[in-house]
């Protein structure tokens, strides 16, 4: 089972993009947003699934540096 997440942006705290990751991504985990800027994960927030349903929303909170 895959897990989809939400990027979220730390600045704003608005959200970047949705991913999926093939398993639960590590606190460390790096990757590259669809803009293909790399990243790292800060924090990831696992919520509680709503009534009647299997799948917790997950939140991978990170820094996006601003382009030059």
């Amino acid at each position: 089972m895959s897990i989809v997440a939400t990027i979220m942006n730390t600045a704003t705290g608005r959200p970047l993009q949705k991913m999926t990751f093939g398993r639960m991504p590590k606190p460390w985990i790096s990757f590259n947003l669809e803009n293909g800027q790399l990243v790292t994960a800060e924090r990831i927030d696992v919520g509680k699934p709503a009534p009647g349903k299997f799948a917790a929303p997950v939140d991978i909170w990170v820094t996006v540096k601003p382009k030059d």
